[in-house]
């Protein structure tokens, strides 16, 4: 009975590891689909593709996005609602 169990408990562990192992490799296959996309979405629009180019476009100030200062920030007054 225990080498039974064991046999049970051995072929388990083999069909867990093998679904793992297929959806590590779905995984790896679908990030490298993305990146792929958005290398053929950064040579199409004529943008560097890359870490540094990603690194620099960030880190420099966008007119887009708000950037607050200290003047900006106004104190409101909150009154209790009964």
């Amino acid at each position: 009975m225990n080498t039974l169990s064991q046999i049970l408990r051995g072929i388990l562990f083999i069909i867990l590891a093998v679904c793992g192992m297929a959806m590590a490799f779905i995984f790896m296959v679908s990030t490298a689909i993305a990146i792929g996309v958005l290398y053929i979405v950064a040579r199409i629009k004529g943008r560097p593709f890359g870490v540094r180019a990603y690194w620099d476009q960030r880190r420099k100030p966008n007119s887009r996005t708000p950037s607050f200062r200290k003047e900006d920030v106004v104190d409101v007054k909150m009154r209790e609602i009964p």
